[in-house]
C-alpha cells in the first residue's frame, strides 16, 4: 500500500520562574525553578504537539488548547499531547518518527532522556525507537545560555495511506 509521508516542524520556548516545578515530556527534571507558563509550560510536549499538527496539516497549540482558556490553567501538556494525537490518530495518521532537541543551558538532561524518550511513546501509542529527545546547549549565548529559560525544537513524520 502506497502511503502519503508527511513532515511537521514544532518549536516552542518559555522562560525560567521560581517556584514552578521543570516539566519536560512529561517528567519532571529537578531544578530549582520551572517553566513560566499558562499549563505545566511543558516545552517539549508542546513542540510535538505542534510538529504533530504541521505534519497533519492543522492548525497550531494555541488553536487547539488556547492559553486564555482557563479550564488548562496548570494543565499537563503530555496529556494534551496524547488527546491531540488521538484526534490526529482517528483521522488515520500514523507516526514514523518524532525528534526533540530541547536547548537550555542547566539542568542537564541527560540522566533523564531515556525517561522523557518512553513518556513521549506512551503519549503516542508508539514504540520508544520512534522517539528521540536530544539537547544541547548554546555554550552561554541568548536566553538560553544565560539560563533565562529554554526551547525546544521537534520534527515529526507521519504516514498516511493514500485512498484507493
Amino acid at each position: 500500500m502506497s502511503a502519503d509521508l508527511r513532515v511537521g516542524i514544532g518549536f516552542d520556548a518559555h522562560a525560567f520562574a521560581a517556584g514552578r516545578r521543570l516539566i519536560l515530556a512529561g517528567i519532571e527534571i529537578p531544578h530549582d525553578r520551572g517553566l513560566e507558563g499558562h499549563s505545566d509550560a511543558d516545552l517539549v510536549a508542546h513542540a510535538v504537539t505542534d510538529a504533530l499538527l504541521g505534519a497533519a496539516g492543522g492548525g497550531d497549540i494555541g488553536e487547539l488548547y488556547p492559553s486564555d482558556d482557563p479550564a488548562l490553567a496548570g494543565a499537563s501538556s503530555i496529556d494534551l499531547l496524547e488527546r491531540a494525537w488521538a484526534a490526529l490518530h482517528e483521522q488515520g495518521h500514523a507516526i514514523v518518527n518524532v525528534d526533540a532537541i530541547v536547548i537550555m543551558q542547566a539542568p542537564r538532561l541527560a540522566p533523564h532522556r531515556q525517561a522523557m524518550r518512553e513518556r513521549l511513546a506512551v503519549a503516542l501509542g508508539v514504540e520508544v525507537d520512534r522517539v528521540t529527545v536530544r539537547a544541547s546547549t548554546t555554550d552561554h549565548l541568548g536566553f538560553a545560555g544565560r539560563g533565562e529559560g529554554a526551547a525546544c525544537h521537534a520534527v515529526a513524520m507521519l504516514r498516511r495511506p493514500l485512498p484507493g
